[in-house]
Protein backbone atom coordinates (compact mmCIF):
# COMPACT_ATOMS: atom_id res chain seq x y z
CA UNK A 1 0.00 0.00 0.00
CA UNK A 2 1.20 3.40 -0.59
CA UNK A 3 2.33 6.08 2.28
CA UNK A 4 2.39 9.34 2.17
CA UNK A 5 4.48 10.33 4.85
CA UNK A 6 6.11 13.68 6.93
CA UNK A 7 9.03 13.75 7.56
CA UNK A 8 10.83 16.21 9.71
CA UNK A 9 14.40 16.73 9.01
CA UNK A 10 16.76 18.30 11.42
CA UNK A 11 20.20 18.36 9.80
CA UNK A 12 22.38 20.01 12.92
CA UNK A 13 25.64 21.05 12.57
CA UNK A 14 29.16 19.84 11.00
CA UNK A 15 28.89 16.99 8.61
CA UNK A 16 25.06 16.82 9.96
CA UNK A 17 23.77 18.73 5.96
CA UNK A 18 25.81 16.51 4.06
CA UNK A 19 24.76 13.06 5.35
CA UNK A 20 21.23 14.27 6.12
CA UNK A 21 21.28 14.96 2.02
CA UNK A 22 22.51 10.83 1.25
CA UNK A 23 19.44 9.93 3.33
CA UNK A 24 17.21 11.47 1.41
CA UNK A 25 18.69 10.66 -1.91
CA UNK A 26 17.80 6.89 -0.50
CA UNK A 27 14.19 7.80 0.65
CA UNK A 28 13.93 9.33 -2.48
CA UNK A 29 14.75 5.89 -4.64
CA UNK A 30 12.51 4.44 -2.29
CA UNK A 31 9.57 6.41 -3.31
CA UNK A 32 10.39 6.08 -6.66
CA UNK A 33 10.38 2.01 -6.36
CA UNK A 34 6.89 1.77 -3.95
CA UNK A 35 5.32 4.32 -4.69
CA UNK A 36 5.33 6.37 -1.70
CA UNK A 37 5.23 9.76 -1.13
CA UNK A 38 7.63 11.79 2.04
CA UNK A 39 7.04 15.13 2.26
CA UNK A 40 9.64 16.72 4.51
CA UNK A 41 10.89 19.57 6.68
CA UNK A 42 13.38 21.16 7.65
CA UNK A 43 14.26 22.37 11.07
CA UNK A 44 16.93 23.95 13.10
CA UNK A 45 18.59 22.40 16.26
CA UNK A 46 21.90 22.73 18.07
CA UNK A 47 24.64 25.96 17.24
CA UNK A 48 23.08 26.49 13.87
CA UNK A 49 19.96 27.42 15.94
CA UNK A 50 21.53 28.75 18.53
CA UNK A 51 23.51 31.66 15.80
CA UNK A 52 20.18 32.19 14.17
CA UNK A 53 17.33 32.07 16.61
CA UNK A 54 19.69 32.22 20.21
CA UNK A 55 17.64 28.95 21.25
CA UNK A 56 19.60 25.21 20.49
CA UNK A 57 15.86 23.85 20.20
CA UNK A 58 13.48 26.29 19.09
CA UNK A 59 9.58 26.24 19.56
CA UNK A 60 9.15 26.30 15.73
CA UNK A 61 11.64 23.00 15.59
CA UNK A 62 9.18 21.01 18.21
CA UNK A 63 6.31 22.29 16.33
CA UNK A 64 7.71 20.67 13.06
CA UNK A 65 8.73 17.70 15.39
CA UNK A 66 5.32 17.05 17.17
CA UNK A 67 3.14 17.12 13.77
CA UNK A 68 5.73 14.57 11.64
CA UNK A 69 5.53 11.19 11.36
CA UNK A 70 9.03 10.61 12.09
CA UNK A 71 12.32 12.53 12.65
CA UNK A 72 15.74 12.39 11.16
CA UNK A 73 18.43 13.86 12.75
CA UNK A 74 21.97 14.39 11.79
CA UNK A 75 24.44 15.68 14.32
CA UNK A 76 24.79 18.10 16.94
CA UNK A 77 28.05 20.44 18.35
CA UNK A 78 30.42 22.91 17.57
CA UNK A 79 33.92 23.73 18.29
CA UNK A 80 33.11 27.41 19.39
CA UNK A 81 31.20 25.36 22.07
CA UNK A 82 33.38 22.43 23.85
CA UNK A 83 36.37 24.68 23.92
CA UNK A 84 34.38 27.20 26.15
CA UNK A 85 33.11 25.73 29.33
CA UNK A 86 31.67 28.73 30.40
CA UNK A 87 29.05 28.95 27.64
CA UNK A 88 25.92 28.96 28.97
CA UNK A 89 24.06 28.01 26.03
CA UNK A 90 25.45 24.83 24.46
CA UNK A 91 24.02 22.63 21.52
CA UNK A 92 24.13 19.50 23.54
CA UNK A 93 21.01 21.66 25.10
CA UNK A 94 18.74 21.62 22.52
CA UNK A 95 19.39 17.84 22.25
CA UNK A 96 18.55 17.04 25.86
CA UNK A 97 15.78 19.30 25.91
CA UNK A 98 14.15 17.73 22.46
CA UNK A 99 14.40 14.04 24.01
CA UNK A 100 12.68 15.34 27.30
CA UNK A 101 9.84 17.22 25.32
CA UNK A 102 9.00 14.95 22.79
CA UNK A 103 9.19 12.06 25.28
CA UNK A 104 12.19 9.83 23.64
CA UNK A 105 13.07 7.89 26.51
CA UNK A 106 14.78 4.90 25.10
CA UNK A 107 17.80 4.82 22.34
CA UNK A 108 17.79 1.89 20.74
CA UNK A 109 21.42 1.06 19.03
CA UNK A 110 21.90 -2.29 16.73
CA UNK A 111 25.22 -3.33 16.28
CA UNK A 112 25.49 -5.84 13.35
CA UNK A 113 28.97 -6.48 11.96
CA UNK A 114 29.00 -6.40 8.00
CA UNK A 115 31.16 -9.09 6.72
CA UNK A 116 32.95 -7.25 4.55
CA UNK A 117 33.53 -5.07 7.18
CA UNK A 118 35.41 -7.81 9.58
CA UNK A 119 39.20 -7.09 8.85
CA UNK A 120 38.06 -3.11 9.61
CA UNK A 121 37.49 -3.90 13.01
CA UNK A 122 40.03 -2.97 15.66
CA UNK A 123 39.55 -6.40 16.86
CA UNK A 124 40.61 -9.55 15.41
CA UNK A 125 38.17 -11.30 12.44
CA UNK A 126 37.88 -14.35 14.65
CA UNK A 127 36.81 -12.38 17.75
CA UNK A 128 33.90 -9.98 16.27
CA UNK A 129 32.61 -12.30 13.82
CA UNK A 130 29.05 -13.20 14.90
CA UNK A 131 28.37 -9.72 16.62
CA UNK A 132 24.82 -8.95 16.38
CA UNK A 133 23.33 -7.33 19.33
CA UNK A 134 21.52 -4.32 20.61
CA UNK A 135 22.02 -1.11 23.06
CA UNK A 136 18.73 -0.28 25.03
CA UNK A 137 19.70 2.92 26.86
CA UNK A 138 17.45 5.34 28.48
CA UNK A 139 17.27 8.71 27.59
CA UNK A 140 15.44 11.29 29.27
CA UNK A 141 16.94 9.99 33.11
CA UNK A 142 19.71 9.94 35.15
CA UNK A 143 22.60 11.79 35.75
CA UNK A 144 21.52 14.17 32.60
CA UNK A 145 18.60 15.56 33.95
CA UNK A 146 19.03 15.36 38.00
CA UNK A 147 18.65 17.82 40.04
CA UNK A 148 20.11 19.69 42.08
CA UNK A 149 23.36 20.25 40.26
CA UNK A 150 25.76 22.87 40.20
CA UNK A 151 29.02 24.70 42.06
CA UNK A 152 29.43 25.54 45.94
CA UNK A 153 29.10 29.40 45.74
CA UNK A 154 33.70 29.76 44.92
CA UNK A 155 33.38 27.33 42.05
CA UNK A 156 35.69 24.95 44.11
CA UNK A 157 33.32 22.00 44.16
CA UNK A 158 31.02 20.46 41.95
CA UNK A 159 28.15 18.39 42.21
CA UNK A 160 25.73 16.40 39.98
CA UNK A 161 22.46 13.83 40.66
CA UNK A 162 21.51 10.72 39.91
CA UNK A 163 17.69 10.08 40.20
CA UNK A 164 15.69 7.43 38.71
CA UNK A 165 12.14 6.27 39.39
CA UNK A 166 10.51 3.07 39.26
CA UNK A 167 8.05 4.27 36.47
CA UNK A 168 11.22 5.58 34.16
CA UNK A 169 12.98 2.24 34.87
CA UNK A 170 10.01 -0.08 34.30
CA UNK A 171 9.20 1.53 30.63
CA UNK A 172 12.52 0.65 29.20
CA UNK A 173 13.22 -2.98 30.83
CA UNK A 174 9.84 -3.57 29.41
CA UNK A 175 11.03 -2.29 25.99
CA UNK A 176 14.24 -4.04 26.41
CA UNK A 177 12.42 -7.64 27.54
CA UNK A 178 10.27 -7.64 24.64
CA UNK A 179 12.52 -7.05 22.03
CA UNK A 180 14.79 -9.90 23.70
CA UNK A 181 11.91 -12.01 23.18
CA UNK A 182 11.88 -11.34 19.53
CA UNK A 183 15.74 -11.97 19.39
CA UNK A 184 17.77 -14.86 21.19
CA UNK A 185 16.04 -14.68 24.73
CA UNK A 186 19.62 -13.08 26.54
CA UNK A 187 19.24 -9.31 28.33
CA UNK A 188 22.20 -7.85 29.82
CA UNK A 189 21.11 -5.47 32.47
CA UNK A 190 24.28 -3.14 32.97
CA UNK A 191 25.02 -1.25 36.06
CA UNK A 192 27.01 -0.33 38.91
CA UNK A 193 24.83 -2.33 41.86
CA UNK A 194 27.52 -2.82 44.12
CA UNK A 195 28.14 0.92 44.48
CA UNK A 196 24.58 2.59 43.23
CA UNK A 197 21.62 3.13 44.72
CA UNK A 198 19.95 3.94 41.90
CA UNK A 199 21.27 0.73 39.70
CA UNK A 200 19.87 -1.83 43.00
CA UNK A 201 16.69 -0.01 42.09
CA UNK A 202 16.99 -1.66 38.31
CA UNK A 203 17.87 -4.84 39.12
CA UNK A 204 15.09 -5.10 41.89
CA UNK A 205 12.92 -3.78 38.81
CA UNK A 206 14.27 -6.16 36.23
CA UNK A 207 14.07 -9.22 38.67
CA UNK A 208 10.28 -8.56 38.99
CA UNK A 209 9.34 -8.03 35.33
CA UNK A 210 11.61 -11.15 34.49
CA UNK A 211 8.84 -13.40 36.19
CA UNK A 212 6.51 -12.25 32.77
CA UNK A 213 8.89 -13.02 30.08
CA UNK A 214 9.66 -16.73 30.86
CA UNK A 215 11.97 -17.31 27.38
CA UNK A 216 14.26 -14.26 28.56
CA UNK A 217 17.41 -14.93 30.31
CA UNK A 218 18.20 -11.89 32.39
CA UNK A 219 21.95 -11.71 33.40
CA UNK A 220 23.56 -8.78 35.11
CA UNK A 221 27.12 -7.42 34.46
CA UNK A 222 28.77 -4.64 36.44
CA UNK A 223 29.30 -1.99 33.69
CA UNK A 224 33.23 -1.86 34.32
CA UNK A 225 33.31 -5.85 33.19
CA UNK A 226 30.90 -4.66 30.43
CA UNK A 227 33.34 -2.56 28.89
CA UNK A 228 35.62 -5.67 28.66
CA UNK A 229 33.40 -8.38 27.73
CA UNK A 230 32.52 -5.83 24.47
CA UNK A 231 36.19 -6.25 23.66
CA UNK A 232 36.70 -10.25 24.89
CA UNK A 233 33.54 -11.61 23.81
CA UNK A 234 31.08 -9.05 21.51
CA UNK A 235 29.03 -11.99 20.00
CA UNK A 236 27.90 -13.01 23.37
CA UNK A 237 25.63 -9.93 23.51
CA UNK A 238 22.14 -9.65 22.17
CA UNK A 239 20.33 -7.24 24.14
CA UNK A 240 21.60 -4.70 26.83
CA UNK A 241 19.84 -2.38 28.92
CA UNK A 242 21.25 -0.28 30.69
CA UNK A 243 21.11 3.66 32.59
CA UNK A 244 21.47 7.01 30.67
CA UNK A 245 25.08 7.42 31.27
CA UNK A 246 26.63 4.00 31.00
CA UNK A 247 24.76 3.58 27.61
CA UNK A 248 26.45 6.93 26.23
CA UNK A 249 29.57 5.36 27.36
CA UNK A 250 28.98 1.92 26.15
CA UNK A 251 27.53 2.41 22.76
CA UNK A 252 30.00 4.53 21.67
CA UNK A 253 32.68 1.73 22.81
CA UNK A 254 30.99 -0.46 20.94
CA UNK A 255 30.82 1.79 17.78
CA UNK A 256 33.95 1.10 17.12
CA UNK A 257 33.91 -3.08 16.87
CA UNK A 258 32.38 -2.37 13.29
CA UNK A 259 35.33 -0.56 11.80
CA UNK A 260 33.77 3.36 12.18
CA UNK A 261 31.44 4.87 14.25
CA UNK A 262 30.21 5.61 10.93
CA UNK A 263 28.28 2.87 10.08
CA UNK A 264 26.12 2.75 13.09
CA UNK A 265 22.18 4.01 13.40
CA UNK A 266 20.02 5.17 16.09
CA UNK A 267 16.36 4.97 16.91
CA UNK A 268 14.94 7.30 19.90
CA UNK A 269 11.59 6.41 20.83
CA UNK A 270 9.15 7.56 23.24
CA UNK A 271 5.08 6.93 23.41
CA UNK A 272 4.55 9.24 20.62
CA UNK A 273 7.34 10.27 18.91
CA UNK A 274 10.12 8.32 16.93
CA UNK A 275 13.68 10.37 15.89
CA UNK A 276 16.60 9.01 14.17
CA UNK A 277 19.92 9.17 14.00
CA UNK A 278 23.95 8.26 13.42
CA UNK A 279 25.44 7.46 16.55
CA UNK A 280 28.55 10.10 16.00
CA UNK A 281 29.05 13.38 16.61
CA UNK A 282 28.69 16.27 14.05
CA UNK A 283 32.88 15.95 12.95
CA UNK A 284 33.37 20.08 12.38
CA UNK A 285 37.08 19.39 11.12
CA UNK A 286 34.84 17.05 8.22
CA UNK A 287 32.12 19.48 7.29
CA UNK A 288 32.13 21.01 4.26
CA UNK A 289 34.93 18.72 2.95
CA UNK A 290 32.47 15.72 1.31
CA UNK A 291 34.40 12.96 3.52
CA UNK A 292 31.88 11.98 6.17
CA UNK A 293 30.72 8.53 6.03
CA UNK A 294 26.75 8.49 5.20
CA UNK A 295 26.12 5.21 6.14
CA UNK A 296 24.94 5.36 9.80
CA UNK A 297 22.09 8.38 8.29
CA UNK A 298 21.58 5.86 5.30
CA UNK A 299 21.05 3.09 7.96
CA UNK A 300 18.76 5.56 10.23
CA UNK A 301 16.35 6.14 8.05
CA UNK A 302 16.55 2.78 6.87
CA UNK A 303 15.28 2.22 10.82
CA UNK A 304 12.55 4.91 10.29
CA UNK A 305 11.03 3.03 7.62
CA UNK A 306 10.98 -0.10 9.52
CA UNK A 307 9.45 1.50 12.80
CA UNK A 308 6.78 3.24 9.99
CA UNK A 309 5.87 -0.45 9.23
CA UNK A 310 7.35 -0.42 5.69
CA UNK A 311 10.02 -3.68 6.31
CA UNK A 312 10.42 -4.29 3.03
CA UNK A 313 11.89 -0.66 2.01
CA UNK A 314 14.16 -0.97 5.13
CA UNK A 315 15.42 -3.97 4.32
CA UNK A 316 16.11 -2.88 0.63
CA UNK A 317 17.91 0.40 2.11
CA UNK A 318 20.25 -1.97 3.96
CA UNK A 319 21.13 -4.39 0.90
CA UNK A 320 21.98 -1.38 -0.72
CA UNK A 321 24.14 -0.52 1.17
CA UNK A 322 25.82 -4.00 1.72
CA UNK A 323 25.97 -3.67 -1.69
CA UNK A 324 28.15 -0.47 -1.53
CA UNK A 325 30.29 -2.05 1.07
CA UNK A 326 30.77 -5.18 -1.08
CA UNK A 327 31.94 -3.14 -3.63
CA UNK A 328 34.88 -1.40 -1.88
CA UNK A 329 32.37 2.30 -2.44
CA UNK A 330 32.92 3.34 0.88
CA UNK A 331 34.52 6.80 2.67
CA UNK A 332 37.99 6.87 3.63
CA UNK A 333 36.93 6.46 7.37
CA UNK A 334 36.58 2.77 5.88
CA UNK A 335 39.81 2.27 3.73
CA UNK A 336 43.51 1.26 4.23
CA UNK A 337 46.42 3.19 3.08
CA UNK A 338 46.94 2.69 -1.09
CA UNK A 339 42.93 1.88 -1.37
CA UNK A 340 40.49 4.19 -2.65
CA UNK A 341 38.00 5.47 -1.16
CA UNK A 342 34.93 8.06 -2.41
CA UNK A 343 33.26 11.36 -1.21
CA UNK A 344 30.26 11.37 0.77
CA UNK A 345 28.00 12.66 -2.00
CA UNK A 346 29.28 9.83 -4.37
CA UNK A 347 28.14 7.12 -1.96
CA UNK A 348 24.91 8.36 -1.39
CA UNK A 349 24.43 8.16 -4.99
CA UNK A 350 25.84 4.76 -5.76
CA UNK A 351 23.25 3.63 -2.88
CA UNK A 352 20.45 5.25 -4.10
CA UNK A 353 21.55 3.81 -7.29
CA UNK A 354 21.44 0.94 -6.06
CA UNK A 355 18.13 0.96 -4.65
CA UNK A 356 16.59 1.89 -8.18
CA UNK A 357 17.96 -1.07 -9.68
CA UNK A 358 17.37 -3.31 -6.72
Amino acid sequence: MKRELNIALLPGDGIGPEIMNQAVKGLEAISQVYGHTFRYTKALIGACAIRSEGDPYPPATHEICVASDAILFGAIGHPDYDNNPSAKIRPEQGLLRMRRDLGLFANVRPLVLFESLADRSPLRPEVIRGTDFVCVRELTGGIYFGEPRGRDHDGTRAFDTCVYTRNEVDRILELAFKLAAKRRGLLTLVDKANVLETSRLWREAAQSMAVGYPGVTLEFMFVDNAAMQLIRQPAHFDVMVTENLFGDILTDEAGMLSGSLGMLPSASIGLKHALFEPIHGSYPSAAGKNIANPMAMILSASMMLEHLGLGEEGMHVRRAVETALEEGVVTEDLTRKGESSFSTSFVGDFVADCIKNK
